[in-house]
């Protein structure tokens, strides 16, 4: 069974890139942005297809302009600390605060901890996106070279895949959306651990 969300392109770009931002005038931004970039896909997800107004410009011709100014504004409820959005509760608090002030009192955050056993996170991912929520995702350390691009790294989750007994789930980061293993991705052979932020709250219905 195969199912993927919508999401949205920025010219060739499959949402965000913290990239964008240049190094020296938005350097929190273009080191640690991550958080806020998750944050800026997912609000404007909600609000082209499920009719939120969590987006202030045209989320049908989303430029990259636009976009870099709007995560700006995102940026001071994610703030790239020194050590990153690394918890987190720190990216519940700061969403939420961000769809307070938007007037958006149907979502809610929770935290979904990476020290579950991955059968049940399984179920979880399930859920969420049959639901209609993309899932941001918090990785901290991966003893998995291949993964090196996304250690200490937030991502967004938008699909999954399962065949055979395994279980794919779409990685969104970078301009890309890329199929991983997901007992790979959630097994990451450390003790400290990242974690899913888990939408809730009125069901969705789309445009």
């Amino acid at each position: 069974m195969k199912k993927e969300l919508e999401h949205f392109y920025i010219g060739d770009s499959y949402g965000g890139q913290q990239e964008w931002y240049p190094r020296f005038s938005d350097f929190g931004m273009h080191v640690g942005g991550c958080a806020a970039i998750t944050a800026c896909d997912c609000s404007i997800y909600f609000t082209k297809y499920f009719g939120r107004h969590l987006y202030p410009f045209d989320a049908e011709n989303i430029s990259q302009a636009e976009y870099l100014e709007f995560g700006r504004i995102m940026e001071p409820y994610l703030y790239p600390r020194w050590s990153g959005v690394d918890k987190l509760e720190i990216y519940v608090d700061g969403y939420s605060r961000f769809l307070r002030d938007h007037d958006e009192k149907s979502l809610t955050l929770s935290p979904w901890s990476g020290e579950n056993n991955f059968e049940d996170t399984r179920e979880v991912v399930r859920r969420q996106i049959d639901a209609g929520y993309p899932i941001p995702c918090l990785m901290l350390h991966h003893q998995d070279p291949s993964l090196e691009k996304y250690v200490w790294h937030w991502f967004i989750l938008n699909g999954y895949n399962e065949r055979v007994g395994n279980f794919f789930v779409r990685a969104v980061s970078y301009g890309v959306g890329r199929w991983m293993d997901f007992r790979t991705l959630w097994d990451t052979g450390y003790q400290r651990k990242g974690g899913l932020i888990l939408f809730g709250g009125e069901t969705l219905h789309e445009n």
